[in-house]
C-alpha cells in the first residue's frame, strides 16, 4: 500500500515535530484531571482553588491561540512553538514550586500561553497549507489524531508518577517533558521550509484585518463559533471533573484514571475517522453533538460500574476532539488555508471561554451542593444546542479555491 499523496515529506515532518510537542502539552493538559485531587489534598485547598487554575488556563489558552495562530501565519509555526514549550515547562514549574498565587499564575497564564502556542492552530496551519485544497480535512484529521496520542499515553505515565512521586513531584517531571521538546522546533521549521518551496498557492493578497472582517462578516462562520464554545464546556468539565464524580459513586481511585485513558484512545480513532468521512462538515459536528448529548444522559441517568463506565469513555473518546477536523476543514473551505491558524484561534477562543466555565462551575456548583448533577444536565442542554446551531451554517466557500 503507498504512501497517501497527500503526505509529502514537507508535511511529514511537520506532522514528527510539530504533533510530538502537541502530544506532550495536550497530554499534560488532560492529565490535569488526576492531579487536581492528589494537589488539593497535598496542599489541604479547597477543591474550587484548583478548579479556577484549570478554568483560568483553559481561558488564557483560548485568548492567546488567535495570536499564536496570527503569529505562525505569518513567522512560521516553529518559532512561536519552540517559546510555547519554554512557557508552558516554565508555568508547571510555577505550579510545582506551590503556593496559591504561583499555582494560579503558573497554571493559569503561562501554561495557557504554552499551550496556546503548541496546539492545533499553530501546527494545523503549516499542514493545511502544505496540501491540495480537497485533502485539507484528511490531513488536518490525520494530525490531529497523531497529536492525540500524547494524551493517551500522558494519563498512565501521569497516574503512575502520583502514585510513586506525589502530585508535586509529577509535576516536575511534566514541567521537563516540555522543555525537553524545544529541539524539536528546529524539524518543524525544516518542514514549513520544504512546504512553502513546494505549495505556493495562498490566494490573493489578503490583510489580518481583512480576512477577520470577511470571516466575521459570514454568518456561518459566528454559527461555528457559538458552536465550538459547547465543545469546550463539555470537555472540560469531563476532564477535569470526571475522575470526582466516580469517587462519589462509589468506584475506585484508578476508575478515573481509565476512563481518561479510554476517552484518549478512542478520541485518536475518532479523529481520524471524522477527518476522512465524506459527510458535510455542518452535518457531521451536528451529528457529534447530538451523540455526547446522547451518551452523557444515558451515563448520568444509569448505573455506574465500570462496563457502563468505560462504554461511556468509548463512545465519549470517539466524539471528544473529533470536532476539529471537521471546524478546522470548513474553516480552510470558507476563507483557505492563508489565515487558518488565526481563524481558528478566534473560534477556539470561543470554545475556550466554555472551557473556562465547565471546569470553574463544576467545582463551584459542587462545593455548594455537593453535586455534580446540575454540571450534567447542563452538558446535555448545551450539546442540543450545538445540535441545532450548526445546520443552517452556508458551506459554500468563500475563498476555496485558495
Amino acid at each position: 500500500m503507498g504512501r497517501p499523496a497527500w503526505l509529502t515529506p514537507a508535511v511529514l515532518t511537520i506532522f514528527i515535530s510539530g504533533c510530538l510537542m502537541m502530544s506532550v502539552s495536550m497530554g499534560a493538559r488532560q492529565a490535569q484531571g488526576l492531579l487536581i485531587g492528589p494537589l488539593s489534598l497535598e496542599r489541604g485547598w479547597p477543591l474550587a482553588t484548583f478548579s479556577l487554575a484549570v478554568a483560568l488556563h483553559n481561558l488564557f489558552w483560548g485568548f492567546f491561540q488567535p495570536f499564536t495562530g496570527a503569529a505562525a501565519d505569518r513567522w512560521g509555526a516553529a518559532r512561536v512553538a519552540a517559546f510555547g514549550a519554554l512557557a508552558f515547562g516554565l508555568g508547571m514549574m510555577l505550579v510545582a514550586w506551590g503556593g496559591e498565587g504561583p499555582t494560579i499564575i503558573g497554571l493559569g497564564l503561562v501554561s495557557g500561553f504554552g499551550l496556546a502556542a503548541t496546539s492545533y492552530s499553530v501546527v494545523l496551519g503549516p499542514v493545511g497549507r502544505a496540501v491540495a485544497p480537497h485533502f485539507r480535512t484528511t490531513a488536518m484529521g490525520t494530525g490531529s489524531a497523531l497529536g492525540s496520542l500524547g494524551m493517551m499515553a500522558m494519563i498512565p505515565m501521569t497516574q503512575g508518577l502520583i502514585g510513586t512521586l506525589g502530585a508535586t513531584n509529577a509535576v516536575w517531571v511534566l514541567a521537563c517533558f516540555s522543555l525537553a521538546t524545544i529541539p524539536l522546533a528546529l524539524m518543524l521549521h525544516k518542514g514549513e521550509v520544504a512546504a512553502r518551496a513546494s505549495h505556493t498557492a495562498l490566494g490573493a493578497a489578503q490583510s489580518i484585518r481583512e480576512a477577520l472582517s470577511e470571516a466575521w462578516g459570514h454568518s456561518g462562520y459566528r454559527l461555528l463559533t457559538a458552536g465550538f464554545f459547547v465543545c469546550g464546556f463539555q470537555l472540560a468539565f469531563i476532564g477535569v471533573h470526571l475522575p470526582g464524580y466516580l469517587a462519589l459513586c462509589g468506584m475506585t481511585k484508578g476508575a478515573g484514571a481509565t476512563a481518561l485513558l479510554v476517552i484518549g484512545g478512542f478520541n485518536v480513532i475518532g479523529t481520524f475517522v471524522a477527518g476522512r468521512l465524506k459527510i458535510r462538515p455542518k452535518y457531521l459536528l451536528s451529528a457529534i453533538y447530538c451523540a455526547r448529548a446522547i451518551a452523557t444522559f444515558l451515563f448520568v441517568m444509569g448505573p455506574k460500574n465500570e462496563v457502563t463506565l468505560l462504554a461511556f469513555a468509548a463512545v465519549m473518546g470517539l466524539l471528544w476532539l473529533s470536532t476539529v477536523p471537521p471546524t478546522t476543514g470548513l474553516i480552510a473551505t470558507l476563507f483557505g488555508p492563508r489565515y487558518l491558524g488565526m481563524l481558528f484561534g478566534v473560534v477556539f477562543f470561543s470554545h475556550q471561554i466554555g472551557s473556562f466555565l465547565g471546569a470553574w462551575l463544576g467545582g463551584i456548583i459542587y462545593d455548594s451542593t455537593l453535586s455534580y448533577d446540575i454540571m450534567w444536565m447542563s452538558t446535555v442542554a448545551a450539546g442540543l444546542f450545538a445540535t441545532l446551531v450548526h445546520l443552517p451554517i452556508r458551506d459554500a466557500g468563500v475563498r476555496a479555491a485558495a
